[in-house]
């Protein structure tokens, strides 16, 4: 019986799947890079032997641009030791900002009003004379009441 990994692998070098291929390179690529430019990149293509970079935010631009010869070459250094990725190769390069990436999932806290179960009983005894000690004593024992 076959593998899965075995019918994967089958189906990448089917011609019609080439895409799949690619998709792994450019994947590869971009774990090749620094963290920080990992978070930049929203994702990669080459198209007509031009490496295109699409960005997460336009504030890594610049820096980007300044590293274009690191990009080509890291790129050229993937596709001479990794066989899969020997299609992978670029002239140039154009970084862009791109407002179709993936979005980060930001859990929002969850922000509630705890509501306890009143732990308190209304049968306390008032030992006091005063009239105006007992009505606010009977309005405790009512809330008390009204809260169970």
């Amino acid at each position: 019986m076959k593998k899965a990994s075995d019918i994967l692998s089958h189906l990448v070098t089917l011609p019609q799947f080439k895409y799949l291929k690619q998709q792994y390179c450019y994947k590869k690529y971009i774990k090749l890079l620094t963290p920080k430019y990992q978070k930049a990149i929203a994702f990669v293509y080459i198209k007509e032997h031009t490496l295109f970079i699409a960005l997460t935010h336009p504030g890594f631009k610049m820096e980007l641009n300044y590293n274009k010869d690191l990009l080509k070459s890291l790129l050229t250094h993937l596709s001479t030791h990794d066989k899969q990725c020997s299609m992978m190769k670029a002239t140039g390069v154009v970084v862009f900002h791109s407002k179709y990436h993936p979005v980060e999932e930001r859990q929002e806290p969850f922000d509630s009003i705890p509501y306890y179960k009143e732990q308190a009983s209304s049968n306390f005894e008032i030992h006091s004379q005063d009239k105006r000690l007992i009505r606010y004593f009977e309005r405790i024992k009512e809330e008390i009441r009204c809260n169970k």
